[in-house]
């Protein structure tokens, strides 16, 4: 016994985390770098640990990755709990798909990960679940439910992780701006043939310097029109 506590390392307690302490890091490590930034070694260093303390939480990096998500979306959950109710569960609908899409315009990694494991994702499934409960207050059947929160979880999630994308190099290098780089592909699409390109002619200028979230606003008033007109509301 004696020579075992002699020996170099022994009697060093394993480093302890927790799951909570677990994922902030690895949230943290993704809104720094994105997916490929989180690797059990650069979490491991975050903690303080070693590389096998974060197989005590986590079997691998998918399921890191789902669970992370998950405890992002519990944050936007708990803001959607807070929102008021209006009266109008279109409006309330529509208050909520925006705080998600904020959500995930801010963590552009968080996209392609909602509602991809809901048996880890309990809180994703959650706010599904609440979603969906405004549409329990509609004139609808189970599929008209069914594809509205799919048609609003689409538009919300599409959007923002279109948005998301890292910009083209050359306005990521500060070459050149946004607007400037818009208005090249505006020039180029004015010289196309009216007749070969009637609608790209059409709005063209709309184009020009768009603004994408006053976009995905449009897109989502247009799908809870269409979920407005269905219901009779």
């Amino acid at each position: 016994m004696a020579r075992l506590q002699n020996r170099p390392g022994a009697g060093r307690r394993r480093v302890s985390h927790s799951m909570d302490s677990v994922l902030t890091e690895a949230v943290a490590l993704l809104d720094e770098a994105g997916v490929p930034a989180l690797t059990f070694r650069a979490l491991a260093e975050r903690l303080g640990g070693g590389v096998a303390s974060i197989y005590w939480y986590v079997a691998n990096k998918e399921e890191l990755l789902d669970r992370a998500t998950d405890h992002v979306i519990g944050a936007v959950l708990a803001d959607v709990e807070k929102l008021p109710a209006t009266g109008d569960p279109i409006d309330d609908l529509r208050a909520m798909a925006m705080t998600l899409f904020d959500a995930i315009v801010d963590r552009p990694w968080l996209g392609p990960y909602f509602m991809r494991n809901t048996n880890i994702q309990g809180n994703s499934l959650r706010m599904y679940e609440r979603l969906g409960r405004e549409t329990l207050r509609l004139d609808l059947d189970a599929r008209q439910r069914f594809h509205a929160v799919s048609a609003v979880v689409g538009v919300v999630v599409g959007s923002a992780v279109d948005m998301g994308q890292e910009p083209p190099k050359e306005v990521l290098d500060g070459a050149v701006d946004r607007e400037e780089f818009l208005g090249r592909y505006a020039q180029a699409w004015r010289e196309l043939d009216p007749a070969e390109f009637p609608f790209v002619h059409e709005i063209v200028e709309e184009f020009d310097g768009h603004d994408d979230v006053d976009q995905f606003r449009s897109a989502l008033e247009l799908t809870l029109a269409g979920l407005r007109l269905q219901a009779g509301a």
